[in-house]
C-alpha cells in the first residue's frame, strides 16, 4: 500500500528490455549515438514540431533549470505560483542556473488565474535598474497539488506572458498525466497555445530517470546555448544511449500516454473509496494524486496499519481530532488489490 509518490514505483519491463538491447556493443558518447539521434526524432514527430531542438537530461530539476537558464537573464524574474516545484523543491537551482534570477510568485493557489499574472508581471519593471526585469512565465502541468489545467486556462497564462512579450515555460514532469487526462496531444498542451519550451516528463512516469526538453523555436532560444549550459552544468551524460534507450521504450506504441492512463484510473478509483468513506479530497484528482483530509487518529492509524503516503502538515503534533492533509500518490504499477487493501483498511479505522 504504498501511495508516497510516482517516484517510488518499479520501471516496466518494457523500459529495462530496451536498456538491455541498448547494451549491447559500442556507440558513440555525448549523444552522437544513432538511437539519440532517432529518439529526437521521434519526439519532434510526437510534438509535432519537426524544427524542435529535443535535449535528454537525467532529472527534472535539470531540465527546469537549464530551460529557465535559457530563458532568463540573471537580472530578470521567474514567474510562478507559490507551490511550484521550481520554488518549493529543487534547492535554489533554478537561481543557481540562471545565475541569480529570482522568482516572483503570483498570489492564489496551484493554477495561476490571467488576472493574478497579469498583475504581478505588471508589478515588476517599475524601478528601472533597481528592479528585477521581467522574465518567463513558468506554469506546472500537473500542478503540485494534484490539479490539472484546462487547454482554455493554459491559453489564457500564455496570452498574458505574450502582451508582455515573454516565454513561457511548461514544467511537465506528470506531462503524460495531463495529456491523458485532458485527451489531448503534445502539441495542442504546448506549442499551439504559446508554449517555449516544454518538459516532457518520464521519471515520474516509470522511467528510470530521463527527461526531455523541448525548445519549440531553437533558432530564437538558441539550441546551442542550451547544450552548453547542460555541459556547462555535468548534466551532458558520456553514456547517453542508456538516457535514449529509457525514451525510446517510452515512445514505442505509446506507453507514456498508457503508464499515464493506469495512473490516472488508479487515482480516480482511489479517490471513489477515499469520498465513499465520508472524507473530503481537496483537488480535482483529474490526474494521479489525492489530497484527502481526515483526524489525525486515522492518519496514525492507516500508517500505522501499513500505508506509505505523506501527511501534509504536522501530524505527529495534532491532537487526534484535528484535521491533517494527507497525500496519495498513484503510479503505473498499482493494482486494484493494493487500493482495495487500502480502502479496506480505511473504513476498518474510521
Amino acid at each position: 500500500m504504498n501511495f508516497a509518490s510516482d517516484n517510488s514505483g518499479p520501471v516496466p519491463p518494457q523500459v529495462l528490455e530496451a536498456l538491455t538491447r541498448a547494451n549491447a556493443g559500442y556507440a558513440m558518447g555525448y549523444g552522437g549515438d544513432a538511437l539519440s539521434a532517432s529518439v529526437a526524432d521521434r519526439i519532434r514527430d510526437l510534438f509535432e514540431a519537426p524544427d524542435a531542438a529535443v535535449y535528454l537530461v537525467p532529472t527534472g530539476t535539470a531540465a527546469n533549470s537549464l530551460a529557465l537558464a535559457l530563458l532568463c537573464q540573471p537580472f530578470q524574474t521567474v514567474f510562478c505560483t507559490p507551490v511550484a516545484h521550481i520554488h518549493e523543491d529543487e534547492c535554489n537551482a533554478p537561481e543557481f542556473y540562471t545565475g541569480g534570477a529570482k522568482l516572483t510568485l503570483v498570489p492564489g493557489g496551484d493554477r495561476m488565474t490571467p488576472d493574478a499574472l497579469n498583475a504581478a508581471i505588471a508589478g515588476e519593471q517599475t524601478r528601472g535598474v533597481h528592479g528585477p526585469q521581467r522574465g518567463p512565465v513558468s506554469i506546472t502541468q500537473v500542478t503540485e497539488r494534484g490539479n490539472v489545467h484546462s487547454l482554455a486556462q493554459l491559453a489564457a497564462l500564455c496570452d498574458v506572458a505574450k502582451a508582455f512579450d515573454l516565454p513561457v515555460h511548461l514544467d511537465g514532469a506528470r506531462f503524460a498525466n495531463a495529456c491523458a487526462a485532458l485527451g489531448c496531444t503534445p502539441a495542442q498542451m504546448t506549442w499551439r497555445l504559446g508554449v517555449d519550451i516544454a518538459v516532457f516528463g518520464g521519471t515520474k512516469n516509470g522511467l528510470m530517470g530521463v527527461e526531455a526538453v523541448v525548445i519549440f523555436d531553437p533558432d530564437r532560444h538558441s539550441a546551442l546555448e542550451f547544450e552548453l549550459r547542460r555541459k556547462r552544468g555535468a548534466h551532458l551524460f558520456s553514456k547517453h544511449r542508456y538516457l535514449a534507450a529509457q525514451m525510446e521504450a517510452y515512445l514505442t506504441d505509446d506507453l507514456w500516454h498508457d503508464l499515464a492512463t493506469r495512473a490516472n484510473a488508479a487515482a480516480a478509483r482511489l479517490r471513489a473509496g477515499v469520498e465513499a468513506a465520508g472524507l473530503r479530497v481537496h483537488n480535482d484528482t483529474q490526474a494521479n494524486m489525492i489530497f484527502f483530509e481526515a483526524p489525525a487518529r486515522l492518519h496514525r492509524s492507516l500508517l500505522g496499519g501499513g500505508a506509505v503516503y505523506h501527511p501534509w502538515g504536522d501530524l505527529d503534533n495534532a491532537a487526534d481530532d484535528a484535521p491533517v492533509t494527507g497525500r496519495l500518490v498513484c503510479d503505473w504499477s498499482q493494482t486494484d488489490g493494493t487500493i482495495d487493501a487500502f480502502l479496506d483498511l480505511l473504513t476498518s479505522q474510521g
